[in-house]
């Protein structure tokens, strides 16, 4: 890898004046300007004062150093600002890119190992089993599902979660709302209204228990949604396991062994002060009576038991939460940096221009099956994944629908289809791909192709940063920045005919076959077809 080269040979040329600095820790970056070269590296900065060093003086040794005999791909080495080096290179490097590229699957383009060795949980979704998934969740299931193809994707072991929140009086005015449904009478005040329950209600044979056979429904109806949109859990826990295996007693048990709770006015309370919190938290009330804390802080704990770090997806209301139960997690000898608490932000629907708020189906809000019904799967992953989650989202339903270039998962999906079309139409003027090793790269000297490749070699860093940051918009970014260049390619130059040489043909099947595989696995990671036709 081109940037691995760079940064080993900028440390042979600091050993040569006497500085030791591990290639790894040699900062090197692309220029956000073109004209300022391909490359950027502050490492004269990093290691002229402690050195005693003015950074230019070092830079200039450095490029002196380098000049002596320049690094494979290096056109040449430059000193800018304040003792930047920066470096130009050759076009051979992007041919380097594209045979990288051309070689792999989508499978495997972009993979790294360094996770390797660590468990990761993810516990995203995790909503009540007494309802159809609403388009609050829609964003946190996606977004929990791409950050765990990304965490594996650099090599780390993940397991998918969802916490089955089955016990509390929710549940019981569920089952006592699909036992009045089936009556044929209305649900009772402070019970559930949506139209959903008079479709389950029929459903539901006569001699069923409605919260047993209720319960079940609502996971099928979960299950049914998720898969929809290529989201898999591999576990499905229950809360009301925790009781009925000694989980939440355990846990009282540890934390007022640690002296981390105390008993007044009949109630135990958790020491949550301690850690910045504004006031203790009650764990069990003087009735006897868990709180919900209770059970949450138990099932983190026997996740703690089964993974090296935990990563939870929690809706915007959650906010207060954090500090509790990173507290109980310190608490009960966990590092509280091991747990990853990630709010996603809400989600304004717009449909013919109006705000869509609610459906008759759920009585209160738009379910997720009828944006899935809308959009389709695909465009419904693909948008909610397109900015931070810290930010909140504006989504036209109607643009997503269309199959218009300004629909952003049509624009990317329809750049893998045009790359099957034109390899396609190369086959029937009779033009087959021959081995990579007999074409001739240097051919392609094209802006428009040379952008196809730069936007190539930046993916393995996008993957690794959008894994590291849990953003996996980056990869989304990437996706329509990689589609953009490939659509100005196909507009301005032919792969066959009009004056196009066999063997420039030949170098542009190559590089579109590159295009596709990397279309392909950033698709891939965000849970998105690569259709070969539209």
């Amino acid at each position: 890898m081109i940037r691995d080269q760079l940064a080993e040979s900028l440390a042979q040329a600091l050993a040569t004046l006497g500085i030791d600095a591990p290639t790894d820790a040699i900062e090197l970056e692309r220029p956000a300007r073109r004209e300022h070269g391909d490359w950027s590296s502050n490492v004269a900065l990093a290691h002229g004062k402690r050195n005693d060093r003015a950074p230019r003086d070092l830079a200039a040794d450095l490029v002196a150093k380098l000049e002596e005999r320049l690094p494979d791909h290096v056109a040449s080495v430059e000193i800018a600002g304040p003792g930047f080096v920066n470096f130009r290179l050759h076009d051979t490097w992007l041919h380097e890119v594209l045979i990288a590229a051309a070689s792999a699957t989508p499978d495997s383009l972009g993979r790294s190992q360094t996770g390797a060795g660590t468990h990761v949980n993810v516990e995203f979704v995790s909503a009540n089993p007494n309802k159809p998934l609403h388009a609050g969740h829609a964003r946190g299931a996606v977004y929990g599902d791409t950050v765990a193809r990304l965490l594996e994707a650099i090599g780390y072991q993940v397991t998918r979660e969802y916490y089955l929140n089955d016990r509390g009086t929710q549940m019981g005015l569920f089952a006592d709302s699909l036992a009045a449904r089936k009556r044929g009478e209305v649900p009772p005040e402070d019970g559930y209204q949506g139209e959903y329950l008079i479709d389950w209600a029929h459903e539901m044979p006569d001699d069923a228990d409605p919260l047993d056979w209720g319960y079940e429904r609502a996971l099928k109806s979960h299950r049914s949604t998720l898969e929809a949109v290529n989201v898999h859990h591999d576990v499905w826990f229950s809360e009301k396991s925790l009781e009925a295996d000694g989980q939440v007693a355990a846990t009282l048990e540890q934390l007022a062994a640690a002296g981390k709770s105390y008993q007044e006015d009949g109630a135990t309370w958790l020491r949550t002060t301690d850690v910045g919190d504004d006031k203790d938290r009650v764990l069990v009330r003087s009735s006897g009576d868990v709180t919900y804390l209770t059970p949450d802080i138990a099932y983190h704990r026997d996740k703690f038991s089964r993974a090296d770090r935990l990563i939870n997806v929690w809706g915007a209301d959650h906010h207060g939460y954090i500090v509790r139960m990173k507290a109980a997690m310190q608490f009960l000898g966990n590092d509280p940096e091991d747990l990853e608490i990630i709010v996603t932000q809400l989600v304004d629907l717009v449909r013919d221009g109006e705000p869509f708020r609610q459906s008759g189906r759920l009585g209160d809000m738009v379910s997720f099956d009828e944006i899935i019904d809308l959009v389709g799967p695909d465009a419904a992953r693909f948008t909610f994944l397109m900015q931070s989650m810290d930010t909140r989202q504006t989504v036209d339903l109607d643009e997503l629908a269309s199959a218009s270039m300004d629909n952003p998962v049509h624009y990317v999906q329809y750049a893998t289809a045009r790359i099957h079309q034109l390899v396609k139409n190369a086959t029937t003027a009779g033009h087959q791909r021959m081995p990579v090793e007999s074409v001739d790269l240097a051919l392609l000297t094209n802006d428009r192709e040379l952008e196809i490749l730069r936007e190539l070699s930046s993916f393995s860093e996008i993957v690794d940063l959008a894994a590291r940051e849990r953003a996996p918009h980056k990869i989304t970014t990437w996706l329509r920045d990689l589609a953009s260049a490939f659509h100005g390619f196909y507009h301005d130059c032919y792969v066959v005919g009009d004056g196009v040489s066999a063997e420039l043909t030949q170098a542009r099947l190559w590089l579109i076959e590159a295009a596709r595989v990397g279309l392909s696995a950033g698709l891939g990671l965000v849970g998105v077809s690569a259709p070969e036709e539209m």
